[in-house]
């Protein structure tokens, strides 16, 4: 179903002009993990370490599985990160983020549960990224390019070029979604703050700057949590998410939801950041 919204559309290209995104960000990880693989002593030829391996493979599966163009992701051990910048010309991206997090977060936590083990948990967030290095990327095409070129030359044969090409090998790689991404910053932080700061248990909890006032009947809340690290001078309140009902939220055009720019106004007014995304978006 195709969900409308009252933006205006914005000219080609526009968007490109200013050197910042609102990036949208869910991290998800394994409680309890660490404990699992120092029982084992962190010795994979441990036989302790077989469980713990497990489901960690497990957990990998299942990222893998939810993951997709408009869903991508990256894992770090026990941890993923899923990423998306935000649309401006409507909350369509943000309502199809937050689904798609919540299938995910639901799908580990039944496995999870259903092996006996204490779950995970999930936080998303929303915060400006700066766009990232192409290094890694512009090298590899760089080196193809090198082949392709020669090949075309005569100056090496086709069975050399397809050597070649299976021998390019990446010694430095950067994600670029990911680099001065500050709404990874924050849920990676919040996550990592836990119980102590009123994020606990394997919940999911979402960032309330991408609600368009109050959270809208499609979803299930609980009361907002209030969470700051003070040291880095992050502020943030999180809503704890349990249930998503797809069909109402169809019936309400996804409601309640923000896109791109109102998200950069609710999280950074009257800054030169967020000015210069208002001009761009005229």
């Amino acid at each position: 179903t195709k969900r409308r919204t009252n933006q205006p559309p914005l000219a080609k290209g526009k968007t490109d002009s200013v050197p910042f995104k609102v990036a949208i960000v869910s991290w998800i990880d394994l409680l309890g993990y660490g404990g699992m693989i120092a029982n084992a002593e962190f010795n994979p030829a441990d036989r302790r370490s077989r469980v713990p391996i497990s489901r960690l493979r497990a957990f990998h599966r299942i990222v893998a599985e939810h993951s997709a163009r408009t869903f991508r992701t990256l894992v770090l051990n026990d941890g993923a990160a899923a990423y998306r910048d935000l649309s401006m010309r409507g909350p369509d991206v943000t309502c199809d983020f937050l689904t798609r997090s919540f299938a995910m977060f639901t799908a580990i936590n039944a496995l999870e549960k259903a092996n006996g083990f204490p779950g995970a948990r999930m936080v998303m967030a929303v915060g400006f990224r700066s766009k990232g290095s192409r290094r890694a990327i512009d090298y590899t095409s760089g080196h193809l390019n090198s082949i392709l070129s020669r090949l075309e030359n005569g100056l090496i044969s086709a069975e050399q070029a397809v050597k070649e090409a299976g021998s390019i090998q990446r010694y430095f790689d950067v994600l670029p979604q990911l680099q001065a991404n500050f709404a990874f910053t924050k849920a990676y932080l919040a996550d990592s703050s836990g119980s102590k700061a009123g994020l606990g248990g394997p919940r999911f909890f979402v960032d309330d700057a991408v609600f368009e006032g109050e959270v809208p009947t499609w979803l299930l809340s609980e009361d907002p949590i209030s969470w700051e690290h003070a040291k880095l001078k992050l502020k943030a309140n999180f809503i704890p998410i349990s249930a998503v009902d797809i069909e109402t939220a169809r019936i309400a055009n996804w409601c309640g939801l923000r896109d791109g720019l109102k998200v950069a106004e609710a999280i950074a007014p009257d800054t030169p950041i967020l000015e210069a995304m208002r001009n761009n978006h005229r």
